[in-house]
């Protein structure tokens, strides 16, 4: 799962929530609880308007407020990162899994609830192999995040 800082600041009464890996994403929230819970969303629309772009999406940086990616949307992102990364476009991947274009389409869609064997399938089409573990939900995620090396030094 990837997990992405989010920076807090008060900004008149309420939190403004920040990211140093996305300096597009801004949102607010009455809170520390309510700031992270609308980061996570505001985190979702910046992947996704990347990757519309056809921009890069960073690995994480460290921080102290990690927010966690939603594992399907998390799985979205390492194969969109693994496609750019060996120069794989959606058409290619649509022939190496013998699909057509749209469906190609709702895999990296992270509003389309994709079946994670489409998932899978379309990581080992392009070179890797999904991996899925489970943890105490008290272990921090940096400690996570270190373990699986799915981090970037600042």
């Amino acid at each position: 799962m990837l997990a992405y800082p989010i920076a807090l600041e008060k900004d008149d009464g309420a939190l403004l929530a920040t990211s140093p890996d996305f300096p597009e994403l801004k949102t607010f929230g009455d809170d520390a609880d309510d700031a992270l819970t609308h980061a996570v969303d505001a985190l979702e629309e910046a992947i996704a308007a990347r990757m519309s772009y056809r921009q890069e999406i960073p690995l994480p940086s460290r921080g102290e407020n990690l927010v966690p990616l939603p594992t399907l949307t998390s799985a979205k992102v390492m194969l969109y990162r693994a496609m750019r990364e060996n120069g794989i476009g959606k058409a290619e991947l649509s022939r190496r899994l013998g699909c057509h274009m749209p469906q190609v389409d709702r895999l990296l869609d992270l509003n389309h609830s994709s079946r994670m064997n489409m998932i899978d399938a379309a990581m080992r089409a392009v070179g890797l192999r999904l991996s899925i573990s489970a943890v105490p939900a008290e272990t921090p995620l940096l400690a996570i995040a270190e373990e699986q090396g799915k981090y970037r030094a600042r």
